[in-house]
């Protein structure tokens, strides 16, 4: 291929000014951010060598030179490199799925001043314009036959690439610095870097150092080779011996994400399992989180050999928000991708680690509720997956999630919260479900429960009409939603004398309630007298197992046909409204506003809901009658 200048996008362009000018205030995070990219490409050679004898394997290592005649930094591995498409696609277009969301988040965070974000959108390589007049990448992919490429740039809005030589396999990046940089050509500068960020690397740093050797009359200089980092993989290590700021510095290594982690969760298993590992719980989750192609699994190692970076089955899927390595003694080295998601020792594993992320949350919310409600704010909604998925870890689940309620209103409040505070008279957990708290607050369905001093759940993720599709109890009490069937509240008398009550008023207004029926009856499946209400002059109910107004909105809003659903229409035996309704019908049953009554009852149940009324100028037309027959 011949020399070829391309421009980047305006995007890119626009991305690459945030980088080199205001992203980072600590400049040498650059060299982190390209021993670690090295690291990476030093770990797919490695696996692909497992099955690729065209790979060389025989000695791996990153390399560090500084070319002072020339003001250059020349940093070089021999991974798996990559070829001309590889190049375009990795390194022509940058962050190609997340540069606006990327620059979008940046410009919220530079507002508070954490600006720690290049790794966790891919662009770890562009660091290194924040320190330098150019980039040059040359590279060679591993076992390929395809000729090396050369990639420059001045960060300027556009880059050459074209064909080029180099004998062996990988990756060499030449930075040529600014003048004000050149700090980074001194050596102690370079080991303070390695030591303090990439001392983990497994494979071995090497810093081309010049030594001067001989004696006075007969000095020369040479060129030594010294090891920088110590290679030793940190979760092979004690804990006694790895201090928070190792575990934060190797969270950032294989996360990407540079705020400290939650919880550092390291340990090992002995037994007919044996396995290290080191998992993160985040506070934040990275962009890319909710997206179908988002990364997600552990980092896998087989005898500190590297497997695999995105093992999704050492986690259930809920567990996904969890980065860290799992080191196994007894997988084979060649497992292949297929037979990870069946073999019985990842199986075990991830039992394992499973186990003890569930148990670490539950300590956390047990004896560090502050940053518990940091994890929940950002992970709450995936974790409850769990109970519908995970039948085997649901109680523990259970005990994890957190809700608004009705009655407490400064806090969210578990289900053993709930339980520990109900009534002696309340037999069963009463919940509803909502967008939002806002919009389920003023629901008519509380009124009963407010007399009565009940406290009521609010359910407002879209994950939790499952949630309670698979939460049928929790400590013996009934999970209920105050929309769905029939209510009774209070003691056996008092259930009674409401029976009771509800009786007589239902044999006073049951004409009304035939002729309402026959007016809504395409829209109704049945008009009946509530126990529910207090003040509001009705509302709308599904059956005990039907479709509620929430979950018929998620279902649509997910882009399926939803059925038309018929609810019950109750009415306030105590509200004016019903006993003017029931006065109308008992001197002309053809009155006109009769069916106007029955209509904006109908639309005002179906508002306060949250819903929208069926024909808002027929609404509003029928009110007007109404006010003009009043007045």
């Amino acid at each position: 291929m011949s020399k070829q200048t391309k421009e980047f996008k305006t995007e890119v362009k626009q991305l690459l000014d945030l980088v080199i000018h205001s992203l980072y205030s600590n400049k040498e995070i650059f060299l982190r951010e390209l021993i670690s990219n090295a690291s990476d490409a030093i770990d797919k050679a490695k696996f692909e060598g497992l099955t690729n004898q065209e790979i060389d394997s025989s000695q791996f290592s990153i390399r560090i030179k500084m070319d002072k005649a020339n003001n250059a930094l020349i940093i070089s591995d021999n991974g798996i490199g990559m070829t001309l498409a590889e190049v375009e696609e990795n390194i022509g277009t940058i962050a190609r799925s997340g540069t606006k969301a990327f620059m979008n988040n940046l410009k919220e965070q530079q507002a508070t001043g954490d600006t720690e974000l290049i790794g966790q959108f891919g662009v770890g390589f562009y660091s290194a314009f924040m320190v330098s007049d150019a980039v040059t990448l040359v590279t060679k992919k591993a076992g390929s036959s395809e000729p090396a490429v050369s990639w420059t740039s001045a960060g300027a809005g556009e880059y050459t690439i074209e064909s080029t030589s180099k004998e062996t396999q990988g990756t060499e990046i030449t930075i040529v610095l600014k003048e004000e940089f050149t700090e980074f050509l001194e050596e102690h500068r370079i080991k303070s870097i390695v030591t303090k960020f990439s001392d983990y690397i497994e494979s071995p740093v090497i810093l081309e150092v010049e030594r001067e050797e001989g004696e006075d009359d007969d000095k020369k200089t040479v060129t030594k080779d010294e090891t920088v980092n110590t290679q030793k993989a940190i979760w092979t290590r004690s804990k006694s011996d790895i201090t928070e700021d190792e575990y934060a510095e190797f969270y950032s290594h294989i996360s990407h994400d540079y705020a400290k982690p939650l919880k550092s969760i390291h340990w090992n298993v002995e037994g007919t399992t044996e396995f290290k590992a080191l998992v993160y719980i985040p506070e934040n989750p990275p962009m890319d989180f909710m997206m179908p192609d988002g990364k997600k699994g552990l980092h896998l190692y087989v005898k500190r050999v590297f497997i695999s970076d995105d093992c999704k089955a050492l986690l259930p899927d809920y567990l996904r928000f969890v980065k860290g390595v799992v080191d196994s003694s007894d997988l084979p080295l060649n497992i292949s991708r297929e037979i990870l998601q069946e073999d019985r020792l990842i199986r075990q594993i991830e039992k394992n680690v499973t186990k003890k992320v569930l148990s670490t949350l539950k300590d956390m919310k047990n004896k560090e509720y502050e940053e518990y409600l940091k994890f929940w704010k950002s992970f709450g909604r995936v974790l409850k997956e769990g109970i519908h998925f995970d039948f085997a870890n649901k109680s523990k689940i259970q005990d994890l999630v957190l809700f608004e309620s009705d009655k407490v209103k400064d806090k969210l409040i578990s289900f053993k919260d709930y339980v520990d505070a109900m009534p002696e008279d309340q037999e069963d957990i009463y919940y509803i479900t909502g967008e939002s708290k806002a919009a389920i607050a003023n629901s008519p369905h509380l009124e009963a429960f407010r007399q009565k001093g009940y406290n009521v759940l609010f359910m407002t993720d879209p994950i939790d009409e499952w949630v309670t599709q698979a939460t049928n109890e929790f400590d013996g009490k009934t999970l209920k939603s105050i929309t769905k069937g029939d209510i009774e509240l209070g003691t056996t008398e008092e259930k009674e004398e409401a029976k009771k009550e509800l009786e007589t008023a239902s044999e006073k207004h049951a004409t009304l309630l035939g002729v309402i029926q026959k007016v809504l009856d395409e829209d109704v499946k049945e008009v009946k007298l509530s126990n529910r209400l207090t003040d509001s002059p009705c509302c709308l109910v599904a059956d005990e197992q039907g479709m509620d107004a929430n979950m018929e909105r998620i279902m649509k809003a997910m882009g399926q046909d939803v059925p038309k659903v018929k609810r019950i229409l109750e009415l306030n035996p105590t509200n004016p409204v019903v006993d003017k309704l029931t006065e109308l019908c008992s001197t002309d049953l053809t009155n006109p506003q009769i069916t106007e009554y029955a209509n904006l009852l109908f639309d005002l149940a179906i508002i306060s809901e949250g819903g929208s009324p069926r024909n808002p100028v027929e609404l509003a037309k029928s009110i007007s009658k109404l006010m003009v027959a009043a007045s």
